[in-house]
């Protein structure tokens, strides 16, 4: 089985536009799919290309080719990694944001409601916070904000009182713990309402919301003016909107700033007015493609 199929592949690597000489990241490794896509299509071409990922098991992919280097830390630490290996301007950055197949896949990791196993969902196994930390710490209004705002989930105030009540009767320790309270409250497509739900936890384990921010703010000051290119893939709407105000305003909210003379500042080009979508044969190949958006930034200012 793959690790994971990597997700609108060929146009990343058409939007990183590489060069020779040039540093390129690929900040969500995983599998190594986009990154040997990357060093195949930069055949005979003299690059860097730096792979970061914080789940530990990735490592075992690290592709053997002089001009790659695997770092095994989260996205949100880019630049000082990169500054250990003497790097401080990049030429492009490739973010596909969401968990991977393999870990999808991996009942002991805690993902995927079809499996029974500890609720954890770290991303990388020695995070301080599992999923049941949260769960069975968080106060309801905590866990009401983590539903609507993750995971878009319509009865979410419901859903947290329901959380605080089971676990004064008994820790939430396992996955069947944690249906166990959910499947009564289920609105719609139990599919779909649970996606939601364990997305929502996953987003706020890994404080994937706020790694992301830091990670889109590092890369504005790291691209090289007028020639680093930003390519994320999302497949949540927040992930989405936050990649999208950072491209039009350089910050997460959308805030427009202005210089003295009321010029607004533009951090980077748009390349893509509207997202660039997975193929419907794509997605037929893989059904991960599905919710997909791809946005493209090419760094404006001076050099």
């Amino acid at each position: 089985m793959d690790y994971h199929v990597p997700v609108l592949a060929h146009e990343c690597v058409h939007y990183l536009n590489l060069r020779p000489g040039g540093v390129y990241v690929d900040v969500t490794f995983g599998g190594g799919g986009h990154s040997r896509l990357i060093l195949e299509q930069a055949k005979g071409m003299d690059l860097k290309l730096f792979g970061f990922d914080q789940d530990e098991e990735a490592k075992a992919n690290a592709l053997a080719d002089e001009r790659f280097t695997f770092v095994a830390a989260n996205f949100r630490h880019l630049r000082n990694y990169l500054r250990l290996y003497g790097i401080d301007r990049i030429d492009g950055l490739l973010a596909d944001l969401g968990v991977s197949s393999h870990q999808f896949d991996q009942a002991e990791r805690g993902f995927s409601y079809r499996f029974d196993a500890p609720l954890d969902m770290r991303m990388g196994k020695t995070a301080d916070r599992s999923a049941a930390d949260v769960v069975n710490h968080y106060e309801a209004d905590e866990l009401q904000k983590v539903f609507g705002e993750y995971g878009e989930v319509r009865n979410a105030r419901t859903l947290a009182q329901a959380i605080v009540a089971a676990r004064e009767r008994q820790p939430i320790a396992s996955i069947q713990d944690f249906l166990n309270v959910c499947d009564p409250l289920v609105r719609g497509t139990r599919p779909r309402y649970l996606a939601q739900v364990f997305q929502a936890l996953r987003i706020e384990v890994n404080d994937e919301i706020g790694a992301l921010s830091d990670l889109l703010a590092q890369a504005t000051d790291l691209l090289i003016p007028n020639q680093g290119r930003l390519v994320v893939i999302a497949y949540h709407s927040l992930e989405d909107r936050i990649t999208k105000n950072f491209l039009k305003t350089g910050n997460a909210g959308g805030d427009v700033h202005k210089d003295f003379y009321g010029k607004i500042d533009r951090p980077y080009q748009i390349l893509t007015k509207k997202p660039v979508l997975p193929s419907a044969e794509e997605i037929r190949r893989n059904s991960r493609a599905r919710s997909a958006k791809l946005r493209v930034g090419e760094r404006s200012g001076e050099a």
